[in-house]
């Protein structure tokens, strides 16, 4: 049986395009350095699963991937949980075990480093500020944060659905309590009349979910300046593609958040870029780790959303690969649509471990293996692969031994770290927040009292109020450029050029699947 695996693993593994090596094949524990097992660039948009249990080497898998993909000139983002992956930046250290690993999978080895850019999530943190403005993000994404049911993340959606209509920004966590309060006045009550109202008991709820959720510190990922998600698709000037690390280790205790602003990043993805269809290389993989916080407790509803994005997605040209302890994590409806699988070790200590062991062999193709005893048998830096060949059908399954990352197997000193992020193209765009006229200060000048004036001269004249401005206008990434540095954003030429350009339709924004609304790019990237 061994010499037929051999032969079937090297023929069923050699490709003609470029790849991304993986490691060398290994039979009753001996490696085959000269049986290299690989993943097709070409694939790498039919999405991908990386499983083990905690501590078999997923992390240096997703690093090594990540190596390879950005040589190739392939943007890649990375959500560091822990903290380890900032080492992607600086060249790794030889070691007798890292020339061992080399020469058991027969591949060179060079310390080598990789341009990366570094984020924290609403600035909580050191790199670039990642930020969505409510608007944005949305009410079906923020139920799933909010952890709300059915009727009250129905409830939600209209006030959304309000304030898009009204021309009401809603750009931080104010803004949104602001609409909610006002729609239980009596004022805000008659606006909302003709659409089913918002019961007080349930607007409650919502405001103490959002009091609790502010509490939290979750009022730093809200807001201006927004995240502009074209920044992930940037190349370093050696072509090489940058690797966008999102730093978590600081929201932790916050498992929900980044997980759903994980989903954000990707919503906001699939509605800006265009149809590409097949392609020789993707432009964007994204690691989703930590998957199984996204399907937590997940309606049905948001379920049949994720697996929509991540069967469209993939003719955009962005590969999902999503990173999690077992394949039984992630619902059948997205696990079918992973063609690519590196399942490191499953250990089996209870009853419960043996059925997902049970539940995960059965997602294999059939193979020489007895994976229910090779499974939780694997090492440290050991995996049961299979991907898509080129021609899109499976690979055999063959027992792997990885490679070692080339660059720095853990964190990056502070001060390399700090240096990093201080050379950053982005970092200083993202730094600020910036506060503008949104929702609440509306709301709060439409109760406020006319204050009294001594001067002597008449008062300016109002500025015309016809309608309120776009919601589509308050959001485009020029505007948020340019917001700080006053006033051209209330330039009538603006306006009247926002007015035209909007839909026929009237001011609502049109929403997503997932209620995230659409903003247009930048017309020039960064590199």
């Amino acid at each position: 049986m061994s010499d037929d695996l051999v032969s079937a693993v090297r023929d069923g593994y050699a490709f003609d395009g470029p790849a991304v090596e993986l490691g060398a094949l290994v039979t009753e524990g001996t490696s085959h350095p000269d049986v290299h097992v690989r993943l097709p660039l070409s694939m790498m948009n039919r999405h991908g699963l990386v499983a083990g249990a905690t501590g078999t080497g997923k992390t240096k898998t997703l690093q090594l991937m990540a190596e390879q993909l950005s040589a190739a000139g392939v943007p890649v983002f990375l959500a560091d949980i822990k903290g380890d992956v900032s080492g992607i930046a600086a060249p790794g250290a030889t070691s007798e075990r890292v020339t061992t690993r080399a020469k058991d999978v027969g591949l060179e080895w060079a310390a080598t480093a990789y341009p990366a850019e570094f984020y924290a999530l609403g600035g909580v943190g050191q790199g670039a500020a990642l930020r969505a403005t409510m608007t944005s993000f949305g009410p079906v994404l923020l139920s799933k944060v909010l952890g709300l049911s059915d009727v009250q993340s129905s409830s939600l959606g209209l006030v959304f659905h309000f304030a898009d209509k009204a021309g009401l920004p809603l750009l931080d966590l104010k803004d949104l309590r602001a609409v909610i309060t006002h729609l239980t006045s009596e004022e805000g009550a008659a606006d909302l009349k003709e659409l089913g109202g918002l019961a007080k008991s349930t607007a409650g709820v919502l405001l103490r979910e959002l009091v609790g959720f502010e509490d939290q510190g979750a009022d730093a990922f809200f807001g201006e300046p927004e995240f502009d998600t074209a920044d992930l698709l940037r190349l370093a000037p050696d072509g090489r593609g940058v690797v966008s690390v999102l730093e978590l280790p600081s929201v932790q205790d916050r498992p929900a958040l980044f997980s759903t602003f994980l989903m954000w990043l990707l919503a906001d993805l699939f509605h800006d870029l265009p149809e590409v269809g097949d392609v020789d290389k993707p432009k964007l993989v994204f690691f989703f780790d930590e998957a199984h916080l996204l399907f937590r407790d997940a309606s049905k509803e948001f379920l049949a959303a994720i697996a929509q994005t991540v069967r469209l997605i993939r003719s955009k040209g962005v590969g999902i690969f999503f990173v999690t302890q077992s394949p039984t994590d992630v619902p059948d409806e997205v696990l079918a649509q992973l063609g690519n699988r590196v399942q490191h070790a499953l250990r089996a200590f209870t009853p419960a471990d043996a059925k997902a062991l049970k539940a995960t062999v059965s997602t294999f193709p059939r193979s020489g293996y007895d994976l229910d005893e090779l499974l939780p048998a694997l090492g440290i830096g050991e995996a049961v692969v299979t991907v898509l060949s080129e021609s899109g059908s499976p690979t055999p399954v063959a027992r792997t031994r990885l490679q070692p990352p080339r660059s720095l197997m853990g964190p990056l000193e502070p001060t390399a770290f700090a240096a990093a992020v201080a050379a950053s193209p982005i970092a200083a765009e993202y730094a600020v927040a910036v506060d503008r006229d949104s929702a609440y200060e509306r709301l709060l000048a439409k109760v406020a009292p006319e204050p009294a004036t001594e001067r002597e001269e008449p008062p300016a004249p109002e500025p015309p109020r016809e309608q309120p401005r776009e919601p589509h206008e308050e959001r485009r990434p020029e505007q948020h450029e340019q917001s700080a540095l006053g006033g051209i954003l209330g330039s009538s030429v603006f306006r009247s050029f926002a007015r035209s350009a909007a839909s026929a339709a009237g001011r609502e924004i049109a929403r997503s699947l997932f209620g995230t609304a659409p903003r247009r790019r930048r017309t020039t990237r960064r590199r």
